[in-house]
């Protein structure tokens, strides 16, 4: 069974991704303009700028904060709590792709694979290959799924496993299915993320699929991380939502990937 966070956290949540938002557009800005577009008091904004500095997504200055670099990683309790419809349409339409019989399946991290996990809590018999500490939480609970959680060195912003530990698992498992979270996919520089070690974890994963699906929102079609997890051309099927660039859908299709559109 799924654990819900309290709604408060999902709030504050919530308000620090609109934090990041305002400083993806202005930079920089003061605590008490701040406090007075997000209508909370300035002693709560102070307390959620100080939490985003920890996590080294914003500067801290007197009175106020700026920007970091655009291509920071938000960490998976903020990103969670983006685009939760569209997660959970790609991730039912990702369900009727797998047969209801017995099956090996392998689960990246990220948030939208783990609306896929969700998605399979009616699966009649599954085994779930991961190295997502997340999602090894959300599916334990089902009796008919056999989990097989990977080793590896823990990724804090993602809760993956990763490195030699886990690139040996995926190697040593012959998977049905891989279903691949992603933080950038395009025709041209195929499936990316922002970490090098996690992309040649989930490397092994797609090199030992027999097929492999990448669920993806629609802000993360045509955009290109750092690493490449895998060429364009080892992805046979992309789930995503109608908010995805039509131009970029396109490329994806000539590049010979089955583009499914979930929600349309």
């Amino acid at each position: 069974m799924a654990l819900e966070r309290p709604a408060a956290s999902g709030k504050r949540s919530r308000r620090m991704l609109a934090i990041l938002e305002v400083l993806a557009d202005r930079e920089s800005i003061a605590l008490e303009e701040l406090a007075r577009q997000l209508r909370v008091s300035a002693a709560t904004v102070r307390r959620d700028l100080a939490e985003l500095a920890d996590q080294r997504l914003i500067v801290r200055t007197h009175g106020g904060a700026r920007t970091v670099h655009s291509s920071t990683e938000l960490p998976v309790s903020l990103r969670d709590t983006q685009f939760r419809d569209a997660k959970r349409a790609i991730a039912a339409e990702v369900a009727r792709l797998i047969p209801r019989q017995r099956y090996a399946i392998a689960l990246s991290g990220g948030t939208t694979a783990a609306s896929v996990a969700r998605a399979l809590a009616d699966h009649p018999e599954l085994t779930i290959v991961t190295n997502s500490l997340s999602i090894g939480q959300l599916v334990t609970g089902h009796a008919r799924f056999k989990i097989i959680m990977t080793g590896g060195a823990l990724r804090s912003e993602s809760l993956e496993l990763v490195g030699a530990l886990a690139e040996g698992a995926f190697s040593a498992i012959n998977l049905a299915t891989a279903v691949l979270g992603t933080d950038g996919i395009t025709a041209a520089g195929g499936v990316t993320t922002h970490d090098e070690t996690e992309a040649r974890t989930n490397n092994a994963m797609v090199t030992h699929a027999q097929r492999v699906i990448v669920v993806a929102d629609g802000s993360k079609i045509g955009r290109l991380a750092m690493a490449q997890v895998a060429e364009i051309g080892e992805v046979d099927v992309l789930v995503t939502d109608p908010s995805a660039d039509p131009a970029a859908l396109a490329e994806l299709r000539a590049a010979g990937v089955e583009v499914r559109v979930a929600g349309s």
